[in-house]
């Protein structure tokens, strides 16, 4: 019971406080620098110097307090699902890798799955204890600070588990399919898939290794690095992320696809993933994915992964998500009218040069992700038999202190509105209004230098405030703050006759 009161103390105090800063170490990418640390996998903590205490159970994020988790950083995770048929719990298993930023009495891991069997640190068996979503492990010695080890969890994993929002995600999980199963972990679901340090700003390398029925196909991020027949016609698919990645951009899918290949620009290998009686009816939308490469490439530099490609999703998913290098894009979305369907996609695309490759900070920073992703959307869409750019900010403007009112200014969302349209065409009206403010040139240069510094880390609204007046020569600061904070919109730049609607209650 002591122990069990004090984590309730902990949570309580960092739910309150944010005892854990987003800063540092917390906020980059989770691999820890080569030759972290040099003390021994099972070294004694008292060698170390450092009185051994628990992780942090989150790491502070003020809108999801619990979100990650606090102690270590992760190396990898290796991911092995043993799929049986849709609906259908089966034997699955996760293994991390990881290093101390302390010296350790216990630490959590982010689980929300089914049945928990075994967990071993260093292959010695290891107390565990489920906790609302928290893991919460005690290994059979402490874990010095710098110390690498290994957690191997066993589970049964349920791909019926789902959880819903009142906002644009509306479910989310494990999402079903005719004949198998996709992922939508965004914003915190991974921890229903694998137990993990789940953060956006928060990344690793995954290795996944899928086992299917025959007959069925495995995909996930990454690159295909072996295909093993088992017995009984089963084949087992192993994926590499090949970059870190963060665990609400995990992809594994499982279903009939057939793998259609091509290349993009400067010999890009694209791999869509579609279900089998799907694929002539989304070629032509498929197709065009060289060009929306070619045409954000112009804007935003070289695409920042080693491939790309689309999965088709065979459900009635609300929305499509930029599952890092594999976007998911619900069949509806390539089934109807082109303009709206390249909208969708260039608006996956772009999130892999804002949102994947430049996480974000902590989740009121979501607005850089989804106002970038919905800017260039409908910049594209302009440009290719959309409402024009003008027409579609000024409709936005109309409505921004109504969004303002329900949900938050940009920058200041709270985690039931963290989806809502504020994040969308709310936050593109923000950059729309900097591109007024500063000229095309200008801010042409500082969307480049945003995705060129900050390239495979977390940022956040400050870093993005700070670079753009860097690049502007001005402090933007003043122009900015009103647009992200508070209950008013400022006058549009160079529109002093678009006037924001009256707010109702």
């Amino acid at each position: 019971m002591e122990i069990m009161t004090a984590r309730q103390a902990l949570r309580a105090a960092l739910a309150l406080t944010g005892a854990v800063a987003l800063t540092g170490t917390g906020c980059s990418a989770d691999v820890p620098h080569r030759g972290h640390g040099s003390a021994a996998p099972g070294a004694s903590a008292a060698a170390s110097g450092a009185v051994p205490s628990p992780g942090a159970p989150g790491i502070g994020d003020p809108l999801m307090p619990l979100d990650g988790n606090g102690g270590y950083t992760v190396r990898r995770y290796t991911l092995d699902l043993d799929w049986r048929a849709p609906g259908t719990p089966f034997p699955a298993g996760t293994t991390i890798s990881a290093t101390a930023t302390q010296a350790l009495s216990r630490f959590d891991l982010d689980f929300a799955g089914n049945a928990l069997h075994r967990v071993t640190v260093d292959g010695a068996p290891a107390a565990a204890v489920r906790e609302g979503d928290e893991l919460v492990v005690t290994p059979a010695r402490p874990i010095p600070r710098g110390g690498t080890f290994t957690v191997r969890v066993t589970y049964t994993a349920d791909p019926t588990q789902r959880r819903q929002r009142g906002d644009a995600i509306r479910e989310y999980g494990w999402v079903p399919t005719p004949d198998g199963t996709l992922v939508c972990a965004q914003p915190d679901g991974a921890k229903m898939v694998f137990p993990v340090n789940d953060h956006p700003s928060l990344r690793a390398p995954v290795t996944f290794r899928i086992t299917t029925p025959p007959g069925l196909s495995a995909v996930a991020n990454g690159r295909l690095v072996d295909r093993v027949r088992r017995p009984g016609g089963r084949v087992r698919w192993t994926y590499d992320s090949e970059e870190p990645i963060a665990a609400q951009l995990i992809q594994m899918a499982i279903g009939k696809f057939t793998f259609a290949e091509s290349a993009g620009p400067h010999g890009l290998p694209v791999r869509d993933v579609v279900p089998d009686g799907l694929v002539n009816d989304t070629e032509a939308d498929r197709s065009l994915t060289p060009r929306h490469l070619a045409w954000l490439e112009e804007r935003l530099g070289p695409y920042p992964f080693r491939r790309y490609g689309v999965l088709v999703g065979d459900t009635d998913l609300p929305v499509a998500l930029e599952t890092q290098s594999l976007s998911v894009v619900p069949k509806d979305d390539l089934l109807g009218d082109r303009v709206d369907a390249e909208r969708n996609l260039v608006h996956e695309l772009t999130h892999h040069w804002t949102g994947d490759s430049v996480a974000i900070r902590r989740w009121s920073d979501l607005w850089l992700s989804e106002g970038h992703a919905r800017f260039y959307e409908r910049l594209y869409s302009a440009e290719h038999g959309g409402v024009s750019m003008e027409d579609a900010m000024r409709a936005a403007y109309e409505q921004h202190d109504q969004w303002r009112h329900d949900d938050g200014a940009p920058a200041e969302p709270t985690e039931p509105t963290l989806f809502k349209v504020m994040r969308y065409d709310g936050s593109a009206l923000v950059l729309y209004a900097l591109r007024e403010k500063v000229g095309d040139d200008t801010f042409n240069r500082i969307e480049r230098a945003w995705v060129t510094r900050y390239r495979g880390r977390a940022a956040g609204t400050r870093d993005f405030v700070a670079l753009a007046s860097e690049v502007a020569g001005e402090d933007l600061t003043p122009f900015l703050r009103p647009w992200l904070y508070g209950p008013d919109t400022p006058p549009m730049p160079g529109h002093p006759d678009w006037q924001v609607d009256p707010v109702e209650d």
